[in-house]
């Protein structure tokens, strides 16, 4: 395997070395059975010190394709003197506690990410245990139901693979390899800690799951649950297009040459959703529930019953939160009755 020029060309997932820019590749890690078919993680060199910008899902899978990649750039994965994480999620957080304990290497997560990280690493924890409670605030027991059937009600299985990082990281400058630095930016939304790494020098920003080239990022899925997710994701789109535009190397999908143009898209969209959304509700639907079984969802307008489990629930989810910021806004009401919230307007 010998690295390859990012040039657009190929399928973004297709495994392999890419280089980015002088010092910077990127290598897609498979997510077996995921839509999203690939995390892309960043490997910064100066020949002497690599840094990983997110590292993977612990999956034997990945850790050979990430292996056979560092080779390919003279190197091994105990060369890997850091991983910088983006997010607390999965495919983002847990190979690197997992190689960090076999070889070393310091690990860097974002401050904020702390309380769904503890909550993570309880083994008492049942999967999606916050997203029930939410989704029954939603009216949306039928989703419920069927999470159940899909997910059961075994206890954690990964709670090993939530350790603590070594550092939590701070907005500001950071030294990654000698002669770069990179601003870290705190970006809320997707997840409560949510960071992205601007280099300034090259142009770059590495946006994580904070934009995402081809699809809308699921807004405030995590352990520990935020008050008004969306309004922190509005905000943190907002931060980045005020800041000079840069290519964007994100962690699903292929590098784009500008991250205010996907900025621009995804503002556009929740201006959007936010007005259908609240037209919806009606004296007959009051339910961020009853609202999303009347909306299509994804590229092809699926309805909410021809989703999958996970994605009936992050459906559902992103309505409320989108219903809720209305509220906060003043354009809409809410009232609470036996655990379920009603809207009206």
């Amino acid at each position: 395997m010998q690295p390859l020029p990012e040039d657009g060309e190929r399928d973004w997932a297709e495994p392999g070395v890419y280089t980015v820019s002088p010092g910077v590749h990127r290598i897609p890690l498979p997510l077996p059975h995921d839509a999203l078919r690939a995390v892309n993680v960043y490997v910064v060199t100066d020949g002497t010190r690599l840094v990983l910008i997110d590292s993977g899902w612990a999956l034997e899978s990945a850790r050979e394709r990430l292996s056979r990649g560092l080779k390919a750039l003279g190197a091994d994965l105990g060369d890997i003197d850091e991983f910088l994480i983006t997010h607390v999620h999965r495919d983002h957080y847990t190979l690197a506690v997992e190689l960090r304990r076999e070889f070393g290497g310091k690990v860097g997560l974002g401050k904020l990410e702390e309380p769904s990280l503890v909550r993570s690493g309880d083994p008492d924890r049942f999967p999606m245990e916050a997203q029930v409670g939410l989704l029954e605030r939603c009216g949306a027991a039928p989703v419920v139901e069927v999470l159940a059937k899909a997910f059961g009600d075994v206890r954690h299985t990964e709670a090993h693979l939530w350790e603590q990082p070594d550092e939590w990281l701070g907005p500001g400058k950071r030294a990654i390899v000698p002669g770069r630095e990179f601003d870290i930016v705190h970006t809320p939304g997707h997840t409560a800690g949510h960071v992205v790494f601007v280099d300034d020098e090259a142009g770059l920003v590495f946006s994580g799951d904070h934009v995402l080239p081809h699809i809308t990022p699921s807004i405030g899925f995590q352990p520990v649950p935020a008050d008004l997710p969306l309004s922190d994701y509005l905000d943190s789109l907002r931060l980045v297009r005020e800041m000079p535009d840069r290519r964007m190397l994100p962690a699903h999908g292929r590098v784009t040459d500008s991250v205010h143009a996907r900025v621009d898209e995804l503002l556009e969209h929740h201006r959007d959703r936010l007005e259908v959304m609240g037209a919806e509700i009606t004296a007959e639907v009051t339910t961020a529930y009853e609202v999303a079984l009347r909306l299509g969802w994804t590229r092809k307008s699926r309805k909410l019953p021809e989703m999958d489990p996970f994605n009936r629930m992050l459906a559902v989810l992103e309505t409320g939160s989108h219903l809720d910021l209305l509220v906060a806004q003043g354009k809409l009401t809410a009232t609470e009755a036996d655990g379920v919230r009603h809207y009206a307007s």
